[in-house]
């Protein structure tokens, strides 16, 4: 028994495991050597009311919280699928909820409650910036009841399957600032709609199959009353975002690594070389127990970020490094698990060679190894600031 076992969510678990249950293996796999979006698959998690988790039960949605989200993002990658095709909808959905007006709530949450309307993007990254959020170079100028916006965006995903997307841009220029972080705001843009008047969508094929673009804004008009929350507030706003955002993929790692210990540990116990089970062997128990020790550290500090995100409390530090542990312990598990499978690792329909490139990601997004470390020396150990 691990400790995901032993926790107070075994209803969710025991929906979401069903509803994965209707789309094996195969699916996912043919949807990877397509390159597909997994279309059936993400309108059953909303028709079951899953992609609505986060909305409150006033804009008819279930009313939880991170902590019930990062179950749900779970059960998807321990069950064999991967969450990125529609995770950004639980942690965009916080910053619409928390920092937007009734008027935008009333307006959009019962749409996207009800399956009508996605929330699965937000653009942030830019290609000169990454990780360095103040210093993005997008615009957004006022001109009379709404803001133009021009610039570039990099590394934005789902927006070929969404209808609305969070974007940040600085509305006041770096030089005429306090702080760094004001100046910065953000929008709802609808993406149909910004696709004919000044956003243009090029998208970026990469190893994994997941949908993400480079986004080019020329003048895009967008009305002030899609402005979320005060102008110059943006920076804190979207906190909210990425913190739950670290906090979610902490979680898929989780379920990524589970899935990659299940896999393995069955497959040395049957797997006969030398007249014994190759699972006999120190050599190969050793690093899949080192794993499986390491994804049980991380779903810890994945319940305990969560825990204080839900309670309203600070959790950047605590995010961060349920981000960097689940990332590391599903990472360990996916190479022990393709080196004991030996050549069948390779082999697509073993579904490992997949989910390894797919658990790879998350060394390096959505924040890379190294400025987790970083944030940590000097947010938490009160070391001198890096960069």
């Amino acid at each position: 028994m691990n400790a995901q076992d032993q926790d107070d969510f075994q209803d969710i678990r025991d929906a979401i495991r069903a509803l994965c249950a209707d789309f094996p293996p195969e699916y996912h796999r043919e949807i990877d050597e397509q390159r597909g979006y997994p279309e059936a698959f993400v309108e059953a998690l909303t028709r079951d009311g899953w992609m609505a988790a986060l909305i409150p039960e006033a804009y008819g949605g279930s009313g939880l919280g991170l902590t019930e989200a990062s179950v749900i993002m779970e059960e998807i990658n321990r069950s064999g699928g991967n969450s990125g095709a529609c995770h950004g909808q639980m942690y965009n959905m916080n910053t619409l909820v928390r920092h937007g007006s009734e008027e935008q709530k009333q307006h959009y949450l019962p749409k996207i409650a009800a399956g009508e309307l996605r929330l699965q993007s937000m653009g942030v990254t830019e290609p000169t910036t990454g990780t360095d959020t103040t210093k993005i170079k997008t615009t957004a100028v006022k001109q009379g009841d709404r803001y133009v916006v021009n610039g570039q965006k990099v590394w934005i995903s789902r927006v070929q399957h969404s209808d609305l997307m969070i974007l940040l841009a600085r509305t006041t220029p770096l030089a005429e600032v306090a702080r760094k972080s004001e100046g910065l705001s953000i929008f709802l843009v609808d993406i149909k709609q910004a696709m004919k008047e000044g956003m243009t969508v090029r998208p970026i094929a990469n190893m994994v199959n997941h949908e993400t673009n480079e986004l080019f804004f020329d003048n895009l008009e967008i009305p002030e009353e899609n402005l979320i929350g005060e102008e110059g507030q943006g920076f804190k706003y979207i906190l909210t975002g990425l913190n739950a955002e670290r906090t979610l993929i902490a979680a898929e790692c989780i379920g990524d690594g589970y899935w990659f210990t299940d896999k393995v540990t069955a497959y040395v116990n049957e797997r006969q070389v030398f007249g014994r089970p190759i699972g006999q062997n120190q050599g190969v128990q050793f690093p899949i127990a080192e794993a499986f020790i390491e994804v049980e550290a991380a779903n810890l500090m994945r319940f305990e970020a969560c825990r204080r995100y839900d309670a309203g409390l600070p959790c950047g530090a605590q995010a961060n490094m349920a981000k960097y542990l689940a990332a590391k312990a599903s990472w360990e598990a996916a190479n022990a698990c393709l080196q004991f499978h030996g050549g069948f690792g390779f082999a697509s329909e073993y579904d490992v060679e997949r989910k390894f490139r797919e658990t790879r990601l998350y060394q390096v997004a959505p924040i890379s190894t190294n400025l987790i470390l970083s944030y940590i020396a000097e947010h938490v150990l009160g070391l001198p600031r890096s960069f």
